[in-house]
C-alpha cells in the first residue's frame, strides 16, 4: 500500500481511502501495523481537530436514531460529520452484526457524512481497540465532528470519554430515579444527558426521568471543566427531531467555553498521555501471545498446579523470562 498517496486522498476528504485506512489501523498483522503508524504519523502534520463527540446509552435508547437525526441536522447546516459506531462482538462467533450503518438510511446516503461500523471484539469499555485512531483519520479527512457511539454495556462504559471532547449519555423515560442519578461510573463522566423518546405517551415520563436526573446531577461535586449550568439533563425526541436544536447550542456553548479558558487543550494533552499508557500496556500484554511465552506460562501453569512453586514464584520466573524483572 502507498501510504504517501493513501495519506494525500484522506487530506482531500476522499471517503474510500479513509475506510481504507480504518481497515488498515484496525488490522492485527504487524506489516499492517507498521504501515497504519507510518500513515498516523504523517496525518498529524496536518493538525486537523474536529469536535469528538462520545454517546452512549443502554441497548434500544435510541442511540441510532439521535445520531441520524441529530447528524442530519447538522449536515443540512453545512457541517461534515462522521460517525464511528462500535457493535458488540459475539463471545461464540466471534462476529458483529454492524447494523448501524442500515439504521442510519438517509444520514448514510449524504456526501457531507461518512458512517462506520466497528465490532468491539474481546476491548472492553465500549469502544474498539483502534477507535482512537479512527477517530483522528476522520480529523485529518476534514471532518467538522466525529461521533462516536459506544456498544452500550452499561455504567462502567467510560473509555469513550479518554477519546472525545464532550461525552453525551442518552437515557429512556422512566430510566431510573434520583438515587440511579447519583451513582458513580458513566453518570458522572457525562457532560449532558439526554432523556430520549420525549414524545407520544411517553413525554410525562420523559419529563420526570429528566426531572429525577437534573436534581441528582446538582448533588455531584462541581467539575473544573464544567462552566455554570453544567452538566445538565435535557429532553430530545430523535424521531420528532425535538430538542436537537438545543442540544447542539448547549454543545457549541460548551466546547466554545472549554476552549477560552485552556479546558480543552488540557483535556486532550491528558488524553494523549492515556492512551501512550495504554499502548505500552497493550504491547506488554501483547508479548505473553507469543508461542514462547504460551509455552513458558503452560509450563509454569503445571508447576504451580502440582504445588511445585507457588504462583508468585512462577510469576517472578515468567517476568524474568520476559527481561521484566
Amino acid at each position: 500500500m502507498d501510504i504517501a498517496q493513501l495519506s494525500d486522498k484522506i487530506l482531500q476528504g476522499d471517503r474510500r481511502a479513509l475506510a481504507r485506512a480504518i481497515t488498515l489501523v484496525e488490522s492485527g498483522r504487524d506489516d499492517h501495523r507498521e504501515q497504519a503508524l507510518s500513515l498516523l504519523e504523517r496525518l498529524a502534520k496536518a493538525e486537523r481537530q474536529a469536535l469528538r463527540i462520545g454517546l452512549s446509552g443502554t441497548p434500544g435508547v435510541g442511540k441510532s436514531t439521535f445520531i441520524e437525526a441529530f447528524g442530519m441536522m447538522l449536515v443540512e447546516r453545512g457541517l461534515r460529520v462522521a460517525v464511528l459506531a462500535v457493535d458488540p462482538s459475539s463471545t461464540r462467533s466471534g462476529g458483529s452484526i454492524l447494523g448501524d450503518k442500515t439504521r442510519m438510511e438517509h444520514l448514510s446516503r449524504q456526501k457531507s457524512a461518512f458512517i462506520r461500523p466497528s465490532p468491539s471484539q474481546t476491548t472492553l469499555g465500549g469502544v474498539a481497540r483502534r477507535t482512537r485512531e479512527a477517530v483522528s483519520l476522520c480529523e485529518a479527512a476534514g471532518f467538522d465532528v466525529v461521533l462516536i457511539e459506544t456498544v452500550g454495556v452499561g455504567q462502567s462504559e467510560t473509555v469513550v470519554a479518554q477519546m472525545s471532547d464532550l461525552f453525551l449519555l442518552l437515557l429512556a423515560p422512566a430510566g431510573g430515579d434520583e438515587l440511579q442519578g447519583v451513582k458513580r461510573g458513566i453518570m458522572e463522566m457525562a457532560d449532558m444527558i439526554l432523556v430520549n423518546k420525549a414524545d407520544g405517551d411517553l413525554k410525562p415520563a420523559a419529563t420526570r426521568t429528566c426531572a429525577d436526573y437534573a436534581g441528582a446531577l446538582r448533588l455531584l461535586r462541581k467539575r473544573p471543566q464544567d462552566p455554570e449550568g453544567f452538566p445538565k439533563a435535557m429532553m430530545v425526541s430523535a424521531l420528532a427531531r425535538e430538542g436537537l436544536e438545543a442540544a447542539w447550542a448547549d454543545i457549541e456553548h460548551l466546547s466554545g467555553w472549554r476552549r477560552e479558558t485552556g479546558h480543552w487543550a488540557r483535556t486532550r494533552a491528558d488524553q494523549a498521555r492515556y492512551w501512550f499508557a495504554e499502548d505500552v500496556r497493550q504491547a506488554m500484554l501483547a508479548r505473553l501471545e507469543t508461542p514462547w511465552a504460551q509455552g513458558r506460562m503452560a509450563e509454569l501453569s503445571d508447576a504451580v498446579a502440582a504445588g511445585e512453586q507457588t504462583p508468585a514464584a512462577a510469576a517472578r520466573d515468567m517476568l524474568k523470562g520476559l527481561g521484566l524483572e
